[in-house]
């Protein structure tokens, strides 16, 4: 290398603002690609390359392979070579060794030239990037270099930066090579560098300027509490001192308005109020009105509607508390966060006497204030008559009459929330209280249930086939699971598809009709009345249901089949062992007429004689508890004939 490369690093980091190690590493990212295009080297070998500034020379090392014999001079390198440059190489080993071609320096200027220039680039970007990152919410001063109906681009340096149309102060005119302050809004990275959008319109806008302008505001001693703005117009700026003795409006302004002056000059002649902040809205309220004088201020606080200062201001500081198209009140509004009605003192007056005279509850609510009503009278008619200005007796009993009757009404409505408020709290904390004793007495229910309940398939307690198939369909497989739900109440089975009025009945009346262990007896029946209780306490469920629903619950009308005589129970069975002995069923056989009325099928899919006779032999079988075994076993009693029965035998 000759010392000119040396000049020519020096001036590329100097000009461009680059570190001279992101050059640096530029340079050798170029040289190790410049070797590869020449070379040919393969594009997973290991290259780098080292440039030695003080002895102007750059060199380049390949990684080789060690081996035993070598086939591939630019990856592989002998044992004997490796030696040379560490002894204690084995096969295997990857070497760094030199492999910097003749005249490199030549070939390296005319082949990596555009690659320096990109990495070189890239690096200005990132550099640019990082720079303007930190910018981020500072004040920058731009060059206008072009402007077009979208938006506003400014030379910032050796970087653009953009300003959209919603951020230009309205009716400001930009001229190019105009140089002005903006607001760095926002910076992204691209892939064409970083992309800066910068801001004259918005608020932070004016927090930046008066916090480089007032030392006070700077160093705390002074706070910005809000800013309200409409650029290019009106701003109000509310501010509070943070140290005793300070005054904030003062320190803002500056001596002479020298501080506060140099801002409106910066943008554009924007008209700027400086407002002492108060923690209590109505002194703040009535400040923020500025230049306006406000005689009264009541404050109507509604969780629905909002906020809402009711302002009485004297009938020649109307149209100026306004402003222009409602201009002062805006951003009042704005600044305090209260929605600000105002009214002129003859307009609020004349609202109060109308208010006394239409509701006699008013009178009474005034107390002692009701004597001054003759004065508002009298100073309104006066006024209207003879255009005669208002007192300063007349003013102060019209403020008092017409705080006491908007406070009436003030309290009124504050009186009405609290009662909704009240009704509303009560009304939750009884449907808090009804929930967890439901909840209370279900989980006491669920603890009665019997533990072989569980072991007892549904299919078991006489159930048909299509209550069956909504039970399996619902994810209920036994009896327990069944007992769970009813323990919420009957919407505990009504809540699955498919089960009605009709299929709850059918439900309870088979649990109704089975035996359970003798130990558990008295358990079910505490289950029994917990269950009822449940009941009275869960959400009453409609009695009426609607058509659709009692299409899909009632079948239609069918003609009943013939009945079929049934034998009645004998009053004793013979049995051939006296330990295997089972008491009798207490309820006959269901008629066969009533199985009928039981089966809600519509009339299309009435079950043919093969299912009539499988529903009548489960109408036949009984649970009961087996002594010997101490089990719970399915027993049947067989037909022989119209006045006989046989004895009952085990199914299971």
């Amino acid at each position: 290398m000759k010392s000119e490369f040396i000049i020519a690093f020096n001036q590329i980091c100097a000009e461009r603002n680059l570190p001279r190690e992101v050059v640096l590493e530029a340079i050798e990212t170029a040289l190790v690609s410049a070797y590869r295009r020449n070379t040919g080297a393969p594009a997973g070998q290991n290259i780098t390359a080292e440039i030695d500034l003080g002895g102007e020379s750059s060199r380049i090392f390949t990684e080789l392979e060690v081996v035993e014999e070598v086939t591939d001079a630019q990856v592989e390198m002998s044992l004997e070579d490796a030696h040379e440059i560490s002894p204690e190489a084995v096969i295997g080993d990857m070497l760094m060794v030199e492999s910097t071609p003749k005249d490199f320096g030549r070939i390296a200027a005319q082949t990596a030239r555009q690659v320096i220039l990109q990495r070189i680039r890239e690096a200005e970007r990132e550099a640019q990037f990082a720079h303007y990152i930190e910018q981020e919410g500072e004040l920058v001063y731009g060059m206008v270099q072009s402007v077009n109906p979208r938006q506003v681009t400014l030379r910032l340096g050796r970087t653009e930066a953009v300003m959209p149309r919603k951020e230009q102060v309205p009716g400001e005119r930009y001229v190019l090579h105009e140089r002005i302050r903006a607001y760095v809004l926002e910076v992204r990275k691209t892939t064409r560098g970083p992309q800066i959008v910068v801001s004259r319109s918005h608020n932070k806008m004016l927090r930046r300027m008066l916090e480089l302008e007032v030392p006070e505001i700077a160093n705390g001693t002074v706070e910005i509490k809000s800013i309200a703005r409409e650029a290019g117009s009106r701003s109000k700026v509310a501010v509070v001192a943070r140290q005793a003795g300070v005054d904030p409006v003062g320190a803002c302004v500056g001596m002479r308005g020298i501080r506060i002056q140099s801002i409106v000059k910066e943008l554009g002649g924007e008209k700027v109020d400086i407002i002492e902040w108060s923690a209590d809205p109505v002194t703040f309220i009535a400040k923020a009105l500025s230049p306006a004088r406000v005689l009264s201020v009541q404050l109507d606080q509604d969780p629905v509607e909002g906020n809402t200062a009711n302002v009485v201001v004297p009938d020649d500081q109307l149209s100026l508390a306004i402003g222009r198209a409602g201009q002062n009140a805006r951003l009042a509004a704005k600044l305090t966060g209260w929605r600000i009605d105002i009214q002129g003192i003859s307009e609020a007056g004349q609202w109060a006497l109308e208010q006394v005279n239409d509701d006699p509850a008013v009178l009474p609510a005034l107390g002692p204030v009701a004597e001054k009503l003759r004065v508002v009278a009298s100073s309104l008619r006066h006024h209207q008559e003879d255009q005669l200005p208002y007192n300063v007796e007349e003013m102060v009993a019209m403020r008092e009459v017409i705080e006491g009757v908007r406070g009436y009404y003030i309290s009124l409505r504050d009186a009405e929330r609290a009662r909704l408020a009240a009704q509303e709290a009560s009304r939750r904390a009884a449907l808090e209280e009804a929930r967890v004793s439901r909840e209370t007495k279900i989980k006491e229910a669920f603890a009665l249930i019997p533990t072989a309940a569980y072991d007892l398939p549904v299919e078991e307690i006489g159930l048909s086939k299509r209550v069956l198939d909504h039970l399996k369909r619902g994810g209920v497989e036994n009896v327990g699971h069944v007992l769970e739900l009813l323990a919420e109440g009957d919407e505990g089975l009504l809540k699955l598809d498919g089960i009605g009025p009709r299929s709850l009945a059918e439900v309870k009346e088979s649990l109704e009709q089975l035996d359970l262990p003798e130990e558990e007896l008295e358990a079910e029946a505490e289950l029994e009345a917990v269950v009822e209780v449940v009941e009275v306490a869960a959400p009453e469920v409609e009695a009426e249901v609607s058509a659709a629903e009692v299409v899909a619950e009632e079948p239609a009308e069918a003609p009943a089949p013939a009945e079929e005589p049934v034998a009645p129970a004998p009053a004793e069975l013979p049995v051939e062992d006296e330990a295997a002995a089972v008491p009798s069923p207490t309820e006959p056989t269901m008629p066969v007429t009533e199985w009928e009325e039981e089966f809600d099928e519509p009339d299309d899919e009435l079950p043919d004689e093969d299912e009539q006779e499988r529903r009548s032999r489960e109408a036949r079988r009984r649970l009961v508890y087996d002594e010997e075994t101490g089990e719970v076993v399915a027993v049947r009693r067989h037909r022989r004939g119209e006045d006989d029965l046989d004895d009952w035998e085990d199914l299971l």
